[in-house]
């Protein structure tokens, strides 16, 4: 039976090499089966610029790249890799989608995203989120040597931890208005989305409207999978 694929937040890290081969065999022996793979952000654990001779995903980049001749394969930039640009595009294969895009899933519009711009009650995130995103603020980062980038961006990531440890965790949760706003703008009933690293499938009405959101797992312990088929049925597996 035709299937699409879905993923997000795999956060692949030279620290973790069991996720990196898990990943590796994901992509030998399911990928190729499917009929498209989206990976919804959160690829990598950091992504300093496509700048970087050291990175330590050019392995991964060269899986992509083989994976792509075979099926499509479509990425959203989260919030650990949205310095992505058109030389990770050119040596992964992949096609980039904005933050919000609306697809024709075995005919049913869904909405997929990563996820993070609809935890809107994390106030401090989401001003934060506005500054790194801004176009200016990406430039000026960009022009900072790497090895000071790279310094910046983990006092940055140590920073986060230490906030999130006292933040209550439903703040770090999606908005459910938001959900319905963003659902009901894009005219849909179904949306998937990662980065709350909450796996599960949300069954909810609004008015009279039956919708469903899904969100994926991430990859710290185990892989984390949306099988979705043709016939409108899915399953979100572990691996």
């Amino acid at each position: 039976m035709p299937f699409t694929l879905f993923i997000s937040d795999v956060h692949l890290h030279s620290e973790r090499p069991i996720i990196q081969d898990i990943f590796s065999r994901f992509l030998l022996d399911n990928v190729p089966a499917a009929d498209a793979l989206y990976i919804l952000g959160d690829l990598f654990e950091y992504w300093l610029g496509d700048d970087d001779p050291d990175s330590p995903y050019s392995i991964t980049l060269e899986q992509l790249y083989k994976t792509s001749r075979l099926i499509p394969v479509y990425f959203i930039a989260g919030n650990r890799d949205f310095l992505v640009g058109n030389q990770f595009l050119k040596k992964s294969g992949c096609r980039l989608l904005p933050e919000y895009e609306t697809i024709n899933l075995y005919g049913r519009d869904t909405l997929i995203t990563h996820g993070d711009a609809l935890c809107t009650d994390d106030a401090d995130y989401q001003n934060f989120r506005k500054i790194v995103r801004n176009s200016e603020w990406i430039s000026r980062i960009m022009q900072m040597p790497l090895a000071k980038r790279r310094t910046y961006f983990y006092s940055l990531r140590k920073e986060s931890k230490a906030f999130n440890v006292i933040k209550p965790i439903e703040i770090m949760d999606v908005n459910q208005l938001e959900v319905e706003r963003v659902m009901l703008e894009a005219n849909v009933d179904l949306l998937i989305h990662g980065h709350t690293h909450r796996p599960a499938i949300h069954d909810f009405q609004f008015d009279s409207i039956k919708m469903t959101r899904i969100v994926l797992g991430d990859w710290y312990e185990q892989g984390s999978v949306l099988y979705y088929f043709d016939n409108g049925s899915y399953e979100l597996k572990s691996i």
